[in-house]
């Protein structure tokens, strides 16, 4: 499967002009990521204050989850609309017009009443924000791979993706940071208060912010030479992508199933499954996520380094694996009750979280420039709006279910996805960029 590029600069060394590039699109990535996951660190504030007096600690939790997902069910929508115009406008727009469609509901989210206060239109209206959230990611993440991917030399594509993802896992770890320092300074009743609005009107900042660092950007070479030729998709792009890239599609939405467990459950449930199924106080896991999330930064680095060096289905394979192990490693250390070495498994598992680095390298090469941003946005979205959307209640029922190490037997499960998708690039499907 090729998916060549037409770029006239593919075999130019990397220079500063691309780790300008690759700077600024990964800080405005940090702040825009912290935006959409900071909801889910104050999981157990919002429960509380969303939600009718007296509910189960719980039900509130799912249901707060719940509204958390469908950011993820939304994200197919922004996901399709904005690669269209993104295909056929330009990378640069649309990559500026998820940024701030992100930063306006997470700022609206700090300043929204409480059941308290509005009754149920409480929870309707953190619902709607999350929503709006959703959309905004969904043309964001691709977008900006994409952008990435197609302004560096062809060798280096693996470690421009990589980049890109480890800004956005740095936005991850400034919100579990800033979690970490308000559990550790403030009471539940204090955070319960109205310290729980703070991070989101900081993230409304942070998104204004990302939208400034962005206008510093320039258009692709790939997009703008495609432009010059007229080779810009005549149809529908995302009805090309599934017309002509089936097989595309599917081997990107096994590879996004595995990332959705990777950061959906290792990274982002952990911190609170661990309160609750293991006993682990919140500073200390907030803490043990905190390393787990910078290892994570470092991880992806290592998968993108690894990605033009030794391919792509090679270092998916290794990468699949190791996390699977780190899965069972941090759980079942747990369940053994040694808490004592919790940080230590967290931050290897956060390591080899890393794999999540190899993913987009491969999508990119999965699909021709013409319909990229499509195909990968479709093929992206849709996998994480079925199967992040549906992880977190999932993980709460098999919890229940078949115990405290429900959380590494899935991740395990999504392990074996993977692995049968680098066994398939290695042996069916060569990619070329």
């Amino acid at each position: 499967m090729t998916a060549g590029g037409t770029s006239p600069s593919i075999h130019r060394p990397f220079d500063r002009r691309d780790a300008r590039t690759l700077g600024l699109s990964a800080l405005g990535g940090a702040l825009e990521f912290y935006d959409f996951v900071v909801f889910v660190f104050f999981v157990k504030a919002l429960g509380a204050l969303f939600f009718p007096p007296g509910t189960e600690p719980w039900l509130a939790q799912l249901q707060v989850y719940g509204i958390f997902a469908a950011g993820y069910v939304a994200r197919p929508l922004g996901g399709i609309v904005m690669a269209h115009f993104g295909d056929r406008l330009g990378r640069k727009r649309m990559f500026t017009l998820s940024v701030f469609m992100m930063s306006v509901p997470t700022l609206l989210i700090g300043l929204l009443p409480t059941h308290a206060q509005v009754g149920a239109l409480a929870p309707l209206l953190l619902l709607a924000m999350r929503l709006v959230q959703g959309i905004a990611v969904g043309g964001e993440v691709p977008g900006a791979w994409v952008f990435v991917a197609e302004h560096v030399p062809r060798h280096r594509v693996g470690i421009a993706c990589a980049t890109l993802t480890a800004g956005l896992t740095a936005g991850i770890l400034i919100g579990s940071l800033l979690a970490a320092w308000i559990n550790a300074h403030y009471t539940t009743e204090e955070v319960q208060a109205g310290i729980w609005r703070a991070p989101f009107l900081l993230g409304g900042v942070f998104g204004f912010v990302a939208v400034w660092l962005r206008r510093w950007l320039e258009e692709t070479p790939v997009f703008v030479e495609m432009r010059e030729r007229k080779q810009l998709a005549r149809q529908l792009p995302v009805k090309q992508v599934l017309a002509a890239h089936r097989p595309a599609v599917v081997l990107s939405m096994l590879a996004s199933w595995q990332l959705t467990a990777a950061i959906v459950v290792i990274v982002l449930l952990t911190p609170t499954l661990v309160q609750t199924g293991f006993g682990i106080d919140a500073a200390t896991a907030f803490r043990g996520n905190s390393l787990a999330t910078l290892a994570l930064v470092f991880g992806c680095l290592a998968a993108g380094w690894a990605v033009d060096r030794i391919g792509v289905g090679l270092a998916l394979l290794l990468g699949s694996l190791g996390l699977g192990m780190a899965a069972y490693a941090l759980y079942g250390a747990l369940a053994s009750g040694h808490h004592d070495h919790f940080v230590a498994w967290y931050a290897l598992a956060g390591f080899c979280c890393g794999v999540t680095g190899v993913t987009p390298a491969l999508m990119v090469a999965a699909f021709p420039p013409e319909v990229r941003f499509s195909g990968l946005s479709f093929s992206y979205n849709v996998a994480y709006a079925v199967f992040g959307g549906m992880t977190p209640p999932l993980i709460a029922w098999l919890s229940a279910s078949w115990g405290r190490m429900a959380p590494a037997h899935y991740v395990a499960f999504t392990c074996l996805i993977g692995v049968s998708a680098a066994a398939y690039v290695l042996l069916k499907r060569p990619l070329r960029y």
